[in-house]
């Protein structure tokens, strides 16, 4: 039986299509938007381009979580942007969310793949070892990270350095994303070493504008990939 064209969009091959012609990836939290509601910057956000975004928040209970979430679905669908709930596997599929983030705390990767077959499902790694056991388990990308110092997030590793992505880019299959303390200044670094989808937090929600942050950003990654800057 033909897939329906709503159906189509919500499969997990259709999603990674969507996910490799992304660039920016801006992960939005509250605490880190300077004074400004998450919505605000969500939205300049999708106005500068942006078409992958992630909702993390946490400390939330489930019904706040999911409230707000939903709003994050509502603006990023009519952009037609994908949305990625970090940590709530069951608050990405109850919203209609793309995808879902993990830790190395959260849900296994394996489990997590069990419930949500057409979810994207990332997975944040800091190792050689830890990215291609994600990857074994059907992580759909996994994030390395974080690569340079922050203060938007702890794991025992500290900052893994740029040079992490040449110890792991060689032995995947499945996309990654890098994070960690990347900004416009740095940015280099990482799409020296391959990168094509570079995850920011306060380099973009921080921003003094926010739409420019998020435009500059995504000219840098276009013109690493050979693409026009200012086509994208």
């Amino acid at each position: 039986m033909e897939l329906s064209a709503s159906r189509q969009m919500k499969d997990l091959p259709s999603r990674m299509r969507r996910f490799q012609d992304s660039d920016l990836y801006v992960v939005i939290t509250q605490a880190f938007c300077a004074s400004r509601t998450a919505l605000d910057v969500l939205d300049a956000v999708l106005e500068a381009g942006v078409r992958l975004v992630q909702f993390r928040e946490k400390g939330l209970e489930d019904a706040e979580f999911y409230r707000r979430c939903l709003q994050f679905r509502e603006r990023t669908r009519d952009a037609g942007a994908l949305l990625i709930a970090d940590d709530r596997v069951d608050i990405a599929l109850a919203t209609g969310a793309d995808g879902v983030h993990l830790g190395q705390q959260d849900m296994p990767v394996r489990a997590a793949r069990l419930i949500a077959p057409d979810l994207i499902i990332g997975a944040s790694t800091h190792s050689l070892g830890e990215a291609v056991t994600a990857q074994e388990a059907g992580a759909s990308y996994v994030n390395i990270g974080p690569i340079f110092a922050t203060q938007t997030k702890a794991v025992p590793t500290g900052a893994v350095g740029p040079e992490m992505i040449d110890a792991i880019a060689p032995h995947l299959t499945v996309p990654f994303t890098c994070m960690g303390g990347i900004k416009l200044d740095n940015v280099g670094e990482v799409l020296r070493r391959g990168a094509r989808h570079v995850a920011v937090v306060t380099a973009v929600t921080a921003a003094a504008d926010v739409k420019a942050a998020a435009r500059d950003l995504r000219h840098a990654i276009a013109a690493a990939r050979g693409r026009d800057p200012a086509a994208s």
